[in-house]
Formats: structure tokens, C-alpha cells, sequence
């Protein structure tokens, strides 16, 4: 039984650290190249926005990696 449970901790680990990527990809670095491209967006507002964002996903891979630490032996 401890296999099935670590593999699927190991499967939800792997989902949020996509979607911790997903997070600093989009909402990261996405507005910095659109402000870089031109954008006619605020620099502050794109400022804060990729600093929120790259917070949340720096919490989400460290919330992942929390997870892998319920394997069990």
C-alpha cells in the first residue's frame, strides 16, 4: 500500500510544481516581456504583478516539495 501512496504523492508533488511554473512563466515573465516589447502597461503595476506572482510560485514549489516529504519508506 505504501507504493500506491507514494506514487501518487509523488503525481500531486509533480502537479504543483507545474502549475508553480505555469505561475512564474505567465504571470512572471510574461508581463516583463510585454513591457520590454513595448507594452503601454505601467511599469509598476507589471512590477508588482511578476514579483506576486513569481512569490506564489517560489510557495508552491516549496509546498511540493513539503508533500514528497509524507513518502513513506
Amino acid at each position: 500500500m505504501s507504493l500506491v501512496h507514494n506514487e501518487r504523492t509523488k503525481l500531486s508533488a509533480t502537479y504543483l510544481n507545474g502549475i508553480a511554473i505555469a505561475v512564474m512563466a505567465v504571470g512572471g515573465l510574461g508581463p516583463v516581456v510585454s513591457v520590454l516589447n513595448g507594452g503601454a502597461v505601467p511599469a509598476l503595476g507589471i512590477a508588482a504583478v511578476s514579483v506576486i506572482c513569481l512569490a506564489g510560485s517560489v510557495a508552491l514549489h516549496f509546498l511540493a516539495r513539503r508533500l514528497l516529504g509524507s513518502l513513506e519508506p
